[in-house]
C-alpha cells in the first residue's frame, strides 16, 4: 500500500479526480493543489495533481513543486483533449486519464515509485550508511559520526539527523518532522522538535551544529554547507 498525495481543488473524494484509485487499497490524502500546502505537505510515495481543467495552472504548479527540492514522483491526471499538452518541461514522471482503470492506475502507482526507489539507489548504493561532509550515518549499527567522533544520540536524536540527511537541503516543517519521526500517534507538540534539535546541535559542538539549518518561520533543513545558523522559531 503506497501513501499517495492527492493535490486537487476539486471537492470531494479522490473518486471524483481519478475514480479507479477509490477502488484500490492505497492511502491517499487530499489536499487543495495550493504553494502554501507544500510547506506543511506529509511525506508521500506518489504525488497525484489534478489538471483536467486547468492545465496551465496545474504546469505552474509542478515546476513550483520541482522547484521546492520535492523528489517525490508526480503524477498528472488529465483527459484525453489534455494529453496534447503536456511534455517533458512539465517535470513530472507520468500521465493517468481520469478513465484509467484500477489495473492501470495501479500499474503506474508502483512503477513510478519503484523506478524511484532504482534511481535512489544509483545515486547512493549504500544507502544503509548516509555520508554528507564530515558526517557519517550508519543505519545497521544506528551510529553517527562527525569527523571520526561517534556521537552519543538518542533513538529520536539520531532518526532525527538521519531523517534530514536523508534530504539535505530540504526544509521540514516542525509538523512534518513530528509526523516522520514521532507517528502519527503522537500527542504532544512541535516544541518536542525544537528540544531535540537544540540538544542535537549541542551534540554536534559548535563546529558543525549549523549542518542543522533553521529557516525562520518555516522550519529546518540539513545543510551541507555549515553556514551559521539562524534564529530560532518561536
Amino acid at each position: 500500500m503506497a501513501k499517495i498525495l492527492m493535490l486537487t481543488n476539486s471537492t470531494g473524494a479522490s473518486a471524483d479526480v481519478l475514480p479507479a484509485l477509490g477502488l484500490l487499497q492505497h492511502d491517499v490524502r487530499i489536499l487543495p493543489a495550493e504553494a502554501s500546502v507544500l510547506v506543511d505537505a506529509p511525506i508521500t510515495d506518489c504525488i497525484i495533481i489534478d489538471a483536467r481543467r486547468d492545465l496551465p495552472t496545474a504546469k505552474s504548479f509542478t515546476k513550483l513543486i520541482t522547484t521546492t527540492g520535492v523528489s517525490t514522483p508526480l503524477i498528472i491526471v488529465t483527459t484525453e483533449g489534455g494529453l496534447s499538452a503536456i511534455n517533458a518541461d512539465w517535470g513530472i514522471t507520468d500521465v493517468i486519464l481520469d478513465t484509467a482503470g484500477p489495473a492501470e492506475v495501479d500499474a503506474r502507482i508502483r512503477i513510478v515509485i519503484g523506478k524511484d526507489a532504482i534511481d535512489q539507489l544509483a545515486k547512493n548504493p549504500s544507502l544503509k550508511e548516509i555520508r554528507s561532509g564530515d558526517v557519517v550515518i550508519d543505519e545497521d549499527s544506528y551510529t553517527a559520526k562527525i569527523k571520526g567522533r561517534t556521537l552519543d544520540l538518542t533513538f529520536k536524536e539520531f532518526e532525527l539527523l538521519k531523517y534530514l540527511a536523508q534530504h539535505p537541503g530540504r526544509v521540514f516543517s516542525r509538523s512534518q518532522l513530528l509526523q516522520e519521526i514521532w507517528g502519527y500517534d503522537y500527542f504532544g507538540g512541535t516544541r518536542t522538535v525544537d528540544v531535540h534539535i537544540r540538544r542535537l546541535r549541542s551534540k554536534l559542538g559548535p563546529e558543525f551544529e549549523s549542518v542543522i539549518d533553521t529557516v525562520r518561520n518555516v522550519g529546518y533543513r540539513f545543510s551541507t554547507s555549515n553556514n551559521p545558523v539562524t534564529a530560532d522559531i518561536n
